[in-house]
């Protein structure tokens, strides 16, 4: 008895099989594509950016060399010694292409002086320009090498950058750059007597190189005429031992309490070690004044009064 619900047999659906030529036809195109990505890749090199904290470089070659930071006591040969650090970098990454020295310094209104206009005005130099204030202290560098190196490096425009200073503030900037794949090859000036350079910014990096009295001293020149005036005169003492500079920071950290309240600095606690930006700029004001000492080129002294403020902070709370 026939099944009404019952379908007939279909027979089997055969698929159907390319030909030999429509299948060495794809690998052809395959290979072809292959080879031009290859070939793209091959010719395309990698890329390096220098990175040059032009305040780091004073501070640390003018002490080095001429035994001061006060730029008017000395003559620092800025193309000279530009030329030199490009020169290193080529031999350094062999195979890679130079996209520019980024020099990032500070002036008044951000309006270029002689000397920046002629850094400015050197091949495959850009000049960046932070604020100075009353104190000739820079403003604002830090901000603008973190813009430039993230950017660059999200971008994929770097795949090497060169980092000359030695701030503590940068520590972000090279995790944001390692994050999209550049390595950070951090550069710094030896140091008379303990380091220029923070710690965290040291142990963050991929690589360190360290130049020192020869490599610099072609490129630095004490004026022999300069006299500083008194009232602007550099610290001629002995530099303070960093027990001292730490007691200065709980110093400023008691000053803080009396004058905000708890409650406010209390909402610090959660960052340690870390203060905001701004926070660690009036700290390290702050200390600079009580010590009559510019802590510029001083990233161990910088530390120590971080130090001294978080200590006295965590003793109240």
């Amino acid at each position: 008895m026939n099944d009404p619900h019952h379908l007939p047999d279909l027979p089997d659906a055969k698929p159907e099989t390319p030909d030999l030529a429509t299948i060495v036809a794809g690998i052809e195109r395959t290979n072809a594509l292959l080879t031009r990505v290859l070939a793209e890749v091959a010719t395309r090199p990698s890329t390096h950016a220098v990175f040059a904290d032009a305040g780091y470089v004073y501070a640390a070659a003018g002490r080095l060399v001429a035994g001061t930071e006060d730029r008017r006591a000395f003559e620092l040969d800025a193309e000279g010694l530009i030329e030199a650090f490009i020169d290193k970098a080529r031999t350094i990454f062999p195979d890679s292409r130079l996209l520019r020295v980024y020099w990032y310094d500070g002036a008044r209104r951000r309006i270029h002086t002689a000397e920046q206009q002629g850094i400015a005005e050197l091949p495959d130099v850009k000049v960046r320009l932070g604020n100075l204030n009353a104190n000739n202290q820079q403003k604002g560098v830090d901000s603008l090498i973190r813009t430039d190196l993230e950017s660059l490096a999200r971008h994929r425009a770097i795949s090497d950058a060169v980092l000359i200073g030695g701030d503590e503030d940068l520590v972000s900037a090279v995790e944001a750059a390692q994050g999209y794949g550049a390595r950070i090859h951090l550069w710094g000036i030896e140091a008379v007597g303990g380091r220029n350079q923070a710690e965290p910014l040291l142990w963050e990096v991929d690589s360190q190189r360290t130049f020192d009295l020869d490599f610099c001293k072609p490129y630095v020149s004490r004026r022999a005429a300069y006299e500083p005036l008194s009232e602007a005169a550099p610290h001629r003492g002995p530099v303070p031992a960093r027990e001292d500079v730490r007691f200065v920071g709980a110093r400023v950290a008691a000053q803080w309490l009396g004058a905000r309240g708890r409650d406010t600095l209390a909402d610090l606690l959660p960052g340690h070690p870390y203060l905001p930006g701004a926070v660690d700029q009036e700290l390290l004001v702050e200390a600079e004044g009580l010590l009559g000492l510019s802590l510029r080129g001083h990233a161990d002294l910088r530390r120590a009064v971080r130090d001294g403020f978080w200590d006295h902070l965590r003793m109240q709370f």
